[in-house]
């Protein structure tokens, strides 16, 4: 059916598929539609119309007012073609933004924009051959094979894991990490190939862990509660966000835990742990083990996982399989989830295996790097160590000792004991437990000096063995055996600044305190955020300076958004301060009183290198600092979004005048959209003049604007009959266009603002390597400027020099928000100055009430309200921008430049406003229209 009169966004019943068939009904999933109906069944008007259109010379010719009719029904078909190119290319921005890498995003943002751009263009589509039936049916097969494409490059790969529940710790090495984990396979290797002392044991493998979770479809109902988990791109940086995902965190871990274990899986756990003990030459069930996680992916390059999943010692044979479900379910904590999403790595990538060896019974034990992770061009060896079991220096929980090693394992070269007052041992029943330690033996060191170069000596081995630093833990018995409980790769800072000496105090900086232990160099500004318990951290800010009194891996979920760490115990080798460099978030350690030091809420400047906090901002320091490395680029779910939107983002349809430009050579999203809008307006630009309606053919304006400006009546923006190719601002009935054109001639143009040399530069260079920005490749309609409009409804599309704007206006009736619409983007300059000035537009229009969402140098706008008058002032605001934004970006060469055009056109507007400027009347034809 063709409905009469104009509206935007208004439903359709007749869809066009192809030449001569229709599709009545609505989209279902898939992209295919039901309740065909034959054109050929259609007699009467809609046969007359095609033939007409078609060049049929079969039956009477469509009257006047049947052509009219077609036109309006052209109309909608049109406005829900802008309004799907605009959504279409709003979400393409937001991909373009997340391929930059700063902002945080999961495979739901992913699967969910690639969704939302399919469905516009898909709509874009169906409306273009809505405006002309039959022209342009072969775009939905173009349209279904990029869909095809970017669905394989969406599909899950992940690898089928064909081995053993489990595997004995002598079978496996390096190169088992795909079934067994990177920790384990360490191990493995270690044991076996090396030679090393490490405690036996088994691993539970991928394939024991994809038995547990099919159990029961276990896996699918997890993947569909992630799936409807809200993802704002940020990483769940509100509180919002964060409370969300701690609630889905807990339903999910209490599920598995309630699971059984599948009876093949729990036999074969248990066959392993009696062989253990059969293997040690005592009877079954006497062995406590350390369960350990070594989940596919951690350990890998560039990520640490560094205390994100449990670890659970002193384990008995009875406890063994709620213990292994205990391990699974920590894929599922809050911080190990938010650690997956800021770093970019899937979830159906994370197999969780699971370590089972011998519990060493520790006199000391702690962590160790193989070089100094603070500098790397220091060899030395770094170590911390504890009384009892290393569990105290991987959580932060104790005082540490540090022992720093020279480089080959000769001599100590630095020594530092801390009175150490408790020690981790395991408990007479299950689990471990925390005993006080003498008085005078907590002043001792938890290590010899002998002991220590031992270890930096393993430490090299192992180093040489893989091929580069390593971080590892260890533990020495009673018997004063060292034995190696974990291997993995060292994240080394390499920040040029990590090397340099301490800063001096800044002079005029009121310091607040002065010491500690840098964890990660850097510089970080904002309000004391003090964390005491876990559910502290539903509340912490955006850019807060995290302060706890321990180091504990919990607080890892927070570093994305902290803007620097602060804590009054902990070690850099500890895993907080592992995941603090590696997020490249300042971390500075051992800060006596920190949780009372400080106030809440309190702005201070931590220096972590420098082992400085000041109060307030220190601009010197902080205009010192490096920009926040990304940690999306490179993981799997940027490669995935990388791969995706090759058949998403580029634009090869440059230049509508060329031959190519035709729907064989559409190989985006991006080249529909393109080719898409180009014939739209063209269609809907000459339709009046080839079909012999006059009325609705596109008119020149007249005016005294020395640009070419085009009118194109959609139903009811005339107030009479215009049989003549011009248009006079006397005979527009439309007052969203009348008021964008006020604020179009509200002030004249002063030209070009001047512009350095090297802005001309960057604006040639521009242009001659970005085929977009010629002249000559926007083709002959989006070089003009083209107003659609009915009464209450204006759209323009404009191009003005190298930027691209359309303004879209309707005034609606009723209970309806009527709303102003700004899309902004291009320009020839680099993209620095390209985003300044968009900037500087949003600066603007959030004076004035409108809601702003910036990509790049993309600008969405929208002011929304029921007073039409308030509409009216808006659409003149967003007319002078249109004028007075051109060329702009070739004078944004810093902040100041911008500063200052922002108050010009801040005065301009209110004086606007405020009627203290008079609007030109319409007067000739402007040279350039011609007769």
């Amino acid at each position: 059916m063709i409905c009469k009169g104009f509206g935007v966004g208004m439903p359709l019943c007749m869809f066009v598929l192809r030449p001569g068939r229709f599709c009545f009904g609505q989209l279902v999933s898939g992209g295919i539609f039901c309740d065909w109906v034959g054109m050929e069944q259609r007699a009467g008007f809609f046969g007359r119309i095609r033939q007409a259109l078609s060049g049929g010379r079969s039956g009477p010719a469509p009257s006047q007012d049947e052509l009219r009719t077609l036109f309006a029904s052209r109309s909608q078909a049109f406005a829900r073609v802008l309004e799907a190119n605009n959504k279409a290319l709003e979400i393409m921005s937001d991909l373009e933004e997340a391929l930059r890498g700063r902002s945080i995003f999961g495979m739901s943002f992913v699967r969910a924009s690639a969704t939302a751009v399919g469905v516009n263009v898909f709509k874009l589509v169906r409306a273009l051959t809505e405006l002309e039936p039959g022209r342009y049916d072969a775009l939905f097969a173009r349209l279904a094979a990029i869909q095809a494409g970017i669905d394989e490059a969406l599909a899950r790969r992940v690898p089928a894991h064909d081995v053993p529940f489990v595997l004995r710790l002598g079978e496996i090495d390096r190169h088992s990490s795909d079934h067994t984990g990177g920790k384990m396979a360490n191990l493995g290797d270690m044991r076996s190939r090396i030679g090393l002392p490490v405690p036996d044991g088994f691993v539970i493998t991928a394939s024991g862990f994809e038995a547990f979770m099919a159990a029961g479809d276990l896996q699918a109902e997890i993947n569909a509660r992630l799936q409807a988990l809200p993802e704002d791109g940020s990483g769940g940086g509100d509180c919002e966000g964060l409370d969300s995902r701690f609630r889905l965190a807990s339903e999910i871990q209490q599920r598995i835990i309630g699971a059984p274990v599948p009876e093949p899986l729990a036999q074969a756990i248990l066959a392993a742990y009696d062989r253990l003990c059969a293997d040690s030459g005592g009877p079954s069930g006497v062995i406590r083990v350390s369960l350990r996680s070594s989940a596919l992916g951690e350990d890998a390059a560039g990520t640490t996982f560094a205390g994100q999943f449990k670890s659970l010692l002193g384990v008995p044979r009875e406890n063994l399989l709620s213990s292994y479900k205990e391990i699974i379910a920590s894929k599922y904590t809050l911080h190990a989830m938010t650690y997956r999403l800021n770093r970019g790595i899937r979830d159906e990538d994370v197999a969780m295996c699971v370590g089972c060896m011998t519990l060493v019974d520790a006199r000391a034990g702690g962590v160790m790097y193989s070089r100094n992770p603070l500098n790397v061009r220091d060899a030395s060896v770094v170590i911390n160590s504890v009384w009892g079991l290393p569990t105290a220096v991987v959580d932060g929980t104790t005082p540490t000792d540090l022992f720093v090693i020279e480089p080959g394992g000769g001599s100590v070269r630095e020594r530092v004991i801390k009175h150490k007052d408790s020690r981790t041992v395991p408990d007479q029943g299950e689990g471990l437990r925390r005993e006080a330690v003498d008085e005078g033996q907590a002043a001792l060191p938890s290590i010899s000096d002998a002991e220590a170069c031992e270890l930096a000596r393993l430490a090299g081995v192992l180093e040489e063995a893989y091929g580069g630093p390593q971080d590892i833990e260890w533990a020495v018995d009673k018997a004063g055996r060292v034995f190696l409980l974990q291997c993995r790769p060292l994240q080394q800072m390499t920040a040029t600044d990590a090397a340099a000496p301490a800063r001096a105090v800044v002079p005029g900086a009121r310091e607040l305190f002065s010491g500690g232990v840098t964890a990660s160099p850097g510089v970080g500004f904002g309000p004391v955020f003090v964390a005491r318990r876990e559910v502290d951290a539903l509340r912490f800010p955006e850019g807060a300076v995290l302060v706890a009194s321990m180091a504990l891996p919990r607080w890892a979920a927070l570093l994305s958004r902290a803007s620097a760490l602060v804590t009054e115990q902990g070690g850099i080798t500890g895993h907080l301060a592992n995941v603090a460099r590696e997020f490249g978030v300042p971390a500075l350690f051992d800060v006596a009183e920190a949780s009372t030091r400080f106030a809440e809420g309190q702005e201070v400047t931590v220096d972590a290198l420098g082992r400085r906090i000041y109060e307030g901002k220190v601009d010197e320091l902080l205009a010192q600092a490096a920009p926040p490395a990304s940690v999306m680029a490179g993981s799997p779910v940027f490669e995935t979004l990388r791969e995706a939107t090759r058949l998403i983002l580029p634009l090869n349809l440059t230049d509508p005048e060329s031959p190519d430009f035709r729907i064989a050579n559409c190989k985006t999203y991006h080249d529909i959209t393109r080719y898409a809008h180009e014939m739209s307006v063209r269609d809907m630009f000459e339709f009046g003049t080839r079909h012999g309606l006059a009325s609705q053919a596109s008119k020149q304006l007249v005016c005294d604007v020395p640009m070419q400006w085009w009118v194109i009546n959609l139903d009811d923006g005339f107030t009479r009959e215009i049989p003549e190719r011009f248009v006079r601002l006397d005979d527009i009935a439309s007052p969203p266009m009348l008021a964008i054109w006020q604020g179009i001639v509200a002030v004249p143009w002063a030209g070009p603002p001047a512009a350095s040399a090297g802005s001309m530069m960057s604006v040639f260079l521009q242009a001659t390597m970005n085929p977009e920005l010629g002249e000559g490749g926007g083709g002959s309609f989006c070089e003009r400027n083209v107003f659609m409009i009915s009464r209450r409804y204006a759209c323009l599309s404009s191009r003005f020099g190298f930027h691209f704007t359309t303004i879209e206006s309707l005034l609606s009736e009723g209970d309806f928000d009527s709303y102003a619409g700004f899309k902004f983007s291009g320009g020839a300059a680099d993209e620095r100055r390209r985003v300044l000035r968009a900037e500087l537009i949003g600066e603007v229009l959030e004076q004035f009430d409108f809601q702003v969402k910036l990509r790049g140098d993309n600008l969405f706008a929208k002011a929304e309200s029921r007073r039409h008058d308030f509409i009216l002032e808006r659409l003149r605001i967003l007319g002078y921008l249109l004028v007075h934004t051109r060329q702009i970006d070739m004078a944004m060469a810093t902040r100041g430049a911008a500063d200052a055009h922002r108050q010009k056109m801040l005065d301009d507007i209110r004086a606007m406003l405020a009627g203290s400027l008079a609007t030109p009347a319409a007067g000739p034809l402007c040279p350039e229209a011609g007769a």
